[in-house]
């Protein structure tokens, strides 16, 4: 069952469109690579997706409908857009107490969350003293908040060292496991290729190709499938 949906979507700046025509599905309790080179639209789709952007025509849906139409967005769907928005001079606790009190969760949920990313030790650090990916950990703990069965996350690895990418890729399975739809834009692709069951390519905003791991890279690799696939349409 398709959880998210992208139909007809276009969403163009001017004189640059930088989605176009992007009709796809992401089917429920999976995890789902969205993929491309830079610049190829997927930022541009998950702001469409999130109502950071409004669509030109077409539409982004998640469950049917538009993400400012959910009644608990927070509670339905968490997001990693960027690792940016805290308050630099409080700390990751503070930060995360305050976002959920604005959306009605419990304060303990804060400690619960930073537990869950490994960042209880610095819970009393002023955000400004944190590492990129220990910031990309924070955002995650943000999107898990109000315990959301979607996650959207844009370059979640940002940051992150070696043992940093594998405790993610763990945790996204687990999720999974546990009953969570991902869907998760990267440029690794070999981690990409350890991590994700569905794979969404696109190109020049739009759609090259939708399927799983295995029927888009059959016997090589995620890298070789991506390289041919993108330079066919270039």
């Amino acid at each position: 069952m398709a959880i998210i949906e992208f139909k007809g979507l276009t969403k163009a700046y001017k004189d640059v469109i930088a989605v176009k025509d992007l009709t796809a599905s992401i089917e429920a309790g999976r995890i789902t690579g969205f993929l491309g080179p830079n610049g190829a639209g997927k930022s541009t789709a998950l702001r469409c997706l999130l109502s950071l952007a409004t669509p030109t025509s077409g539409s982004a849906l998640i469950r049917g409908a538009g993400y400012a139409e959910l009644e608990n967005p927070m509670k339905e769907v968490g997001a990693v857009i960027e690792s940016g928005g805290f308050n630099q001079s409080l700390s990751g606790l503070k930060n995360l107490k305050i976002i959920a009190a604005s959306a009605g969760i419990p304060d303990h949920r804060a400690l619960e969350v930073l537990e869950l990313v490994d960042l209880m030790d610095a819970r009393n650090k002023r955000v400004k003293q944190y590492s990129l990916g220990m910031k990309q950990r924070l955002s995650l703990a943000t999107a898990l908040l109000g315990e959301p069965e979607i996650l959207i996350l844009d370059e979640p690895a940002n940051g992150l060292d070696p043992i940093g990418i594998a405790w993610l890729r763990e945790f996204l399975k687990k999720l999974a496991r546990n009953g969570h739809s991902i869907l998760i834009s990267s440029h690794q692709l070999a981690e990409m290729q350890n991590t994700v069951d569905d794979v969404l390519i696109i190109h020049k905003g739009r759609l090259i190709t939708q399927g799983t791991m295995s029927d888009v890279v059959g016997t090589g690799t995620l890298e070789e499938a991506f390289i041919r696939l993108v330079e066919a349409t270039s």
